[in-house]
């Protein structure tokens, strides 16, 4: 499409050049040129993170393979890349979907609640989770609307249930950026906690998928202490750079790995 475009652009130079009065004669293709370089840069910066994209889910997928041998299947890298670089709301809640009942917890589409998208039960335990799935360009924000049916869901839960918002945020940014941003903003960190709601990122998320389906964690010990989290962010700072964890979380990746 941006080739076309070049190519309109180079076409209309040309005729400008020929047809168009002397004053503006030169300016024009001038102009053009500008702008099919201004263009050709923007093709090579898409074109570089579609390729960080596929070696990132290359490697992880070649890992995998090595783990699992021949198990694992074509929809595992589409899930990562709903999960990670999500095209829609829908498709993200399908592939949070397909990651907890991967980990072999019980997901139901929450049949008695309007205010969220699933219920995720850990098996053989009381514990369960209001899920509460949403795409975020930026930092999330306490004016998305999603906030307030997850307020709804804290306020209608029965004992037992636990409101945990995962979200997809800076969804154009490459996961060793995403790394180096807050993900939700002061305010709406302040207001997750005073009202016991907790939030992860997608891409812990799909960490601990990663580290659970390699047998180096208890992903059900995790869950546990999320459930036991008192609201906010988690993993806490200090709980994320503590060495003294019962459990190790999971280590930045990213896409140039």
């Amino acid at each position: 499409m941006l080739s076309l475009f070049q190519l309109c652009l180079a076409v209309f130079a040309v005729y400008s050049a020929l047809e168009f009065p002397e004053g503006i004669r030169l300016l024009v293709p001038l102009g053009c040129l500008i702008v099919m370089f201004i263009v050709s840069r923007i093709d090579k910066q898409t074109s570089e993170k579609h390729k960080a994209r596929r070696t990132f889910l290359q490697t992880r997928m070649e890992e995998m393979l090595e783990k699992e041998g021949t198990s694992i299947k074509d929809q595992d890298f589409f899930t990562i890349d709903s999960l990670l670089w999500p095209k829609s709301e829908i498709i993200f809640v399908d592939a949070v979907q397909f990651i907890l009942r991967d980990l072999k917890f019980r997901v139901s589409t929450g049949v008695n609640y309007r205010s969220v998208d699933r219920i995720a039960r850990i098996p053989e335990t009381p514990m369960a989770f209001g899920l509460e799935i949403l795409i975020c360009e930026k930092d999330l924000e306490r004016t998305h609307p999603k906030i307030d049916r997850a307020l709804q869901f804290e306020a209608e839960k029965k004992e037992g249930e636990k409101t945990l918002l995962i979200a997809s945020t800076h969804i154009h940014l490459q996961l060793s950026e995403r790394e180096k941003v807050h993900h939700v903003s002061r305010e709406l960190a302040s207001f997750l906690a005073r009202n016991h709601v907790t939030f992860i990122t997608a891409y812990h998320l799909y960490q601990l998928w990663q580290k659970a389906k390699g047998g180096e964690i208890d992903i059900f010990k995790i869950f546990t202490t999320i459930y036991s989290h008192p609201g906010g962010i988690f993993p806490p700072k200090a709980m994320k750079n503590s060495l003294s964890l019962s459990f190790d979380l999971p280590e930045q990746l990213s896409p140039a790995e």
